[in-house]
């Protein structure tokens, strides 16, 4: 047990990646994600729920569970995060889903005149040829991403900056350069909701974009490697964020208005 305990103090206080470090404390803003999750799931209810962010949020932390394995340092805190959000965010979705589907079932019957029947599930609403088509290309795309980059590479007249790029530690065949290119999807996703109702937007969940994005700033610099691509979009989802935090900040203790949510 002694053994232990000192090899846990050993890592907390390595100098390399210990808690003095943004290899320790970028893993650390990211649960706040999973915080603001479960606060949310527990505690507001299904219509604050964003379904576009919260399904990207699942796509994003299956990418950067991959990324937290093969970055160096490996960082375990950050796939540990990961995982985690994973399931509290598929339980968002869900209930976003739900929510969503039930919803449109009410106002469709009201329109009728009709009594609203039983809801629809969430796999028929989901389960469509456009999304059946994405997922089997998305899927083949990274099983066949060697072959794919092989060819590529085997094209006689290639540029030589294409060719960088292709073959590079943070390239398009690289989860260097997958995962943060999907948080860009984060981050236009929280800029489409720019005139979204503000009492249905989450302290939560905007706060932990905000200290996530500040954060990776500054993380995406000391990795290897280095990643120019996370930089950026970090910081745009920080911009993102705050302009959502001020937005509610302003009419709830400025204003001091009551902003009905939207039903």
């Amino acid at each position: 047990m002694a053994s232990y305990a000192r090899r846990f103090m050993s890592a907390i206080h390595h100098p390399e990646h210990g808690w003095k470090t943004t290899h320790f404390w970028g893993p650390v803003a990211n649960w706040g994600l999973v915080v603001a999750a479960v606060y949310d799931g527990t505690k507001k209810g299904p219509e604050v729920i964003s379904v576009p962010l919260t399904a990207n949020l699942c796509l994003y932390s299956g990418l950067f569970m991959r990324f937290a394995w093969m970055v160096q340092p490996r960082n375990y805190l950050l796939f540990a995060c990961h995982a985690f959000n994973e399931c509290a965010q598929l339980y968002q979705l869900k209930r976003g889903l739900t929510y969503q589907i039930e919803k449109q079932q009410q106002q469709e019957a009201a329109a009728q005149g009709e009594t609203a029947t039983e809801p629809k599930t969430i796999l028929s609403e989901v389960v469509n040829p456009k999304t059946v088509g994405f997922a089997s290309i998305f899927g083949g795309s990274i099983v066949l991403r060697h072959q794919i980059q092989r060819a590529i590479l085997s094209i006689p007249f290639l540029p030589e900056q294409a060719r960088f790029l292709l073959v590079h530690p943070a390239g398009p065949f690289t989860i260097h350069f997958w995962a943060p290119t999907w948080k860009w999807m984060l981050s236009i996703t929280n800029l489409m909701d720019y005139d979204k109702p503000v009492a249905n937007i989450s302290y939560a969940q905007q706060t932990a974009l905000c200290l996530t994005g500040f954060i990776w700033s500054r993380y995406a610099m000391v990795i290897n490697p280095v990643n120019w691509n996370l930089m950026i979009v970090n910081m745009s989802l920080a911009l993102t964020g705050s302009y959502h935090l001020s937005r509610k900040i302003y009419i709830d203790y400025v204003e001091k208005k009551e902003v009905p949510i939207e039903k």
